[in-house]
């Protein structure tokens, strides 16, 4: 499940739809709460982005015409395959072999000031040539971007091309002759939002809770794309922050498996403590959709509330996911485990979809550039502000609305023996957030480190790490970058 190299990578902060629910504005079975302070949101400037499609986590093993899902969108391979054989030369598992077609994207990039793209020649084949080719009507038509490149390096090599129009743009790569080539790492720059998401499938929906009936609550099916239950790339490797268990005595602090995360569980609260999953490529594969099949969890041990699918309906708050749909794209079982209300939380509109929704996906663009994740989020506190004004709870009070937001991230290079590799200096981020109306959209503003997050919840994170380590990075506050 080690896929790739660390990639260098720019600062990022990418304001583009995460993990967005929409807002439930109407007001009904609310239990009411006065008061409530508001921050004021900062406007922000533009921000680079930098996005890397490494081929890493496609298929296509025919040079037939086809369609193939990558981590950046959906790209069509004619004449053309992907290759993890030695003659191709590859940074990675896996590169493009290109014969005498075309490599096309199908979609759009915006603000881009740059496109770079890694190349080689195949094996022992003759030198041939290409062309880039752009469009800027949606690949209605296409005009050819810099020279017109000969090939004739048995390694790597980068050529870069300006970018100069502030039109949406899409690129084809144009084979000629029958000498094949290696594509490989095509890496967009530019400023603003790119207006596509990591993980191949924008994150956007309806939140149909609004109806007044609920879903048929289910269970989670487990496939073989969930992460291993013990080792690299577990769930849980880093730790049980609060030593959740499994008996229905500690019903406030309930282990649940859902196999493509875990969590804690909190029955009188009606919502998680927190939860925990491992993030990489295999993760974010694009198989599946967002599915939008919110529903109850029939796994819940007799006598816990079982919140359902429209339960948050008209309370002014989105049914938030804590593992989000986005990082969980590899099946449609993966998708739907995130859909369970036992994996949401009454979240601020404001807050899910713009603050934490950048945040999301933040975390995804390091999957594409090289590294893997491994992430906790939860919640803390009662009280907070949606659309409809502050409430302490929802549902008839089934449903606690949490104060505060947070989230612990370790970001590794992809590699192997995870816990061994985090050193003193390995980037952790932590993020703690107001559930408010009037939260920045800028997640950065709200870092803080994982010790400020153990203070507020009581929590032991990262416990399985040597103490020393565990103490290094646990008081050092990330940059945002």
């Amino acid at each position: 499940m080690k896929l790739r190299k660390l990639l260098i990578f720019t600062a990022i902060v990418l304001f583009i739809a995460g993990c967005k629910k929409d807002n439930q504005s109407n007001n009904n079975n609310n239990t009411n709460n006065t008061g409530g302070t508001k921050s004021t949101t900062t406007t922000t400037g533009p921000t680079n982005y930098v996005l890397t499609e490494t081929f890493e986590s496609g298929t296509k093993a025919a040079y037939a015409d086809a369609n193939v899902t990558l981590t950046t969108g959906v790209w069509d391979f004619n004449d053309a395959l992907i290759g993890n054989t030695a003659p191709d030369v590859k940074d990675g598992n896996q590169s493009v072999r290109l014969r005498t077609g075309d490599l096309a994207m199908t979609f759009d990039i915006s603000g881009l000031t740059q496109i770079s793209i890694k190349h080689a020649k195949y094996g022992s084949d003759a030198t041939s040539t290409w062309q880039l080719m752009m469009s800027t009507d949606g690949g209605a038509s296409y005009t050819q971007l810099g020279n017109t490149i000969t090939e004739s390096s048995t390694t790597l090599v980068t050529d870069s091309f300006k970018v100069s129009t502030t039109s949406k743009v899409r690129f084809e790569i144009i084979k000629t002759g029958t000498t094949r080539i290696n594509i490989d790492d095509i890496t967009f720059k530019g400023t603003g939002d790119p207006g596509i998401t990591v993980g191949g499938t924008k994150d956007t929906g309806p939140d149909t809770s609004a109806t007044t009936s609920s879903t048929a609550p289910r269970n989670v099916t487990i496939g073989t794309d969930a992460p291993p239950t013990s080792g690299d790339n577990s769930n849980l490797l880093f730790g049980n922050p609060s030593s959740a268990t499994t008996s229905v005595a500690t019903g406030d602090n309930y282990l649940i498996d859902q196999g493509y995360y875990v969590e804690s569980y909190n029955a009188t609260k009606g919502e998680p403590n927190w939860v925990s999953w491992h993030l990489d490529a295999t993760n974010t594969t694009g198989v599946t959709d967002r599915l939008n099949n919110f529903a109850g969890f029939s796994g819940l041990p007799s006598g816990f509330y079982q919140v359902e699918s429209n339960s948050y309906s008209g309370s002014g708050f989105d049914r938030g996911h804590n593992c989000p749909s986005a990082d969980r794209t590899s099946s449609a079982n993966a998708n739907s485990a995130t859909f369970l209300m036992t994996n949401m939380i009454p979240q601020a509109p404001q807050n899910n979809q713009q603050t934490w929704a950048n945040l999301e996906n933040y975390l995804r663009e390091q999957v594409v550039a090289g590294y893997e994740v491994y992430i906790i989020m939860g919640s803390y506190g009662t009280g907070g502000t949606g659309t409809n004004g502050t409430f302490t709870t929802i549902n008839n009070g089934h449903v606690n609305v949490p104060s505060n937001v947070w989230k612990v991230a370790v970001i590794l290079p992809v590699g192997n023996g995870d816990l061994n590799r985090v050193q003193a200096g390995t980037r952790v981020i932590a993020v703690n957030t107001p559930n408010i109306q009037t939260a920045n959209s800028d997640w950065t503003q709200y870092i803080v480190t994982v010790r400020d997050i153990e203070k507020a919840t009581g929590y032991n994170l990262l416990s399985n790490l040597p103490q020393a380590v565990q103490d290094a990075v646990e008081i050092q506050k990330d940059a945002g970058h």
